[in-house]
């Protein structure tokens, strides 16, 4: 017998960058170009409207909201006051289309980036010759200042990102390598001793979260599930979503809802024309744990 779930919220058309922060789940939504929240209540509401597609998100310490600007390679902040600027410019380090992120304690920003035109080659050769043969991405790194830097060369397809509670470790999922990676955290936001943490496949890695006991839910993107996975690669459990799962927060007041973001698909003609997502949650034993 399945973990039980419940549906949070439909009718939303991308879910992406689930963050929990005052009570509340905030989200990007990819094709109404906002940022939205919701209460485990399910009040829905909008936060903030970009002329782009927004990806990740992440507060700083004095509270300012970065959101990735998907399409235009950008990092904006939102100020406390509502203001929105460029925070940073990633168009020379990003090959494609920037996607999530994760914030450190100090505000700097570990920023993907798809590194290809996904949707474009998969139509051209299909999804298993784009798994075994693809262009690799730069993960960027944006100091708190604005400073923008390569910090990782080679990634395939690095997307959600976590922190662990130290502070020095950061693991991405590569989702073209159906893999978690790990990277020791040095001085200025640098990495090194990059490492396999874990092997997913046949899971692909999208949206991830950590909890305290140190395993890390993995929304699939390929199947209708969320995958808890510990380091080596045990799979610990496995939650049916319903449709394909997209992103993963854990949050809620005990940090034990575990939210997860789904839709039809992930291609973006299809995605943009129907509002197929929603937000399921499920009630986990362990809490959250680290920067999402």
């Amino acid at each position: 017998m399945g973990r039980a779930t419940r549906e949070l919220i439909g009718g939303i058309y991308f879910g992406e960058g689930p963050r929990w922060r005052d009570g509340r789940l905030w989200f990007s939504d990819f094709y109404a170009h906002a940022v939205k929240s919701v209460s485990l209540a399910g009040d829905l509401r909008t936060e903030v409207e970009i002329d782009d597609r927004p990806s990740g998100l992440g507060w700083m310490p004095d509270g300012s909201m970065l959101i990735v600007s998907m399409t235009k390679r950008q990092l904006l902040r939102r100020r406390p006051g509502g203001q929105i600027a460029v925070h940073a410019e990633l168009g020379h380090i990003a090959g494609f289309h920037c996607n999530d992120m994760v914030v450190d304690s100090i505000g700097g920003a570990y920023v993907g980036n798809f590194g290809f035109d996904l949707d474009a080659e998969i139509g051209v050769r299909g999804v298993e010759s784009v798994l075994a043969e693809h262009p690799t991405a730069r993960l960027a790194y944006v100091a708190p200042d604005g400073a923008a830097s390569v910090a990782a060369e080679d990634m395939h397809f690095p997307n959600g990102s976590v922190i662990t509670p130290d502070g020095r470790t950061l693991i991405v999922g590569e989702t073209l390598a159906g893999a978690l990676t790990a990277f020791d955290i040095g001085a200025g936001g640098a990495l090194s001793n990059r490492r396999l943490w874990a092997s997913c496949l046949p899971v692909v890695p999208d949206g991830i979260c950590l909890d305290v006991e140190g395993a890390i839910w993995v929304a699939n993107p390929i199947a209708p599930q969320c995958v808890r996975i510990a380091q080596g690669g045990e799979v610990l459990e496995v939650i049916d979503t319903g449709q394909p799962c997209y992103a993963c927060m854990l949050g809620g007041d005990d940090g034990k809802t575990l939210f997860m973001l789904t839709a039809a698909s992930s291609d973006h003609e299809a995605a943009a024309k129907a509002q197929t997502g929603k937000i399921v949650v499920a009630d986990v034993d362990s809490p959250r744990a680290g920067r999402p």
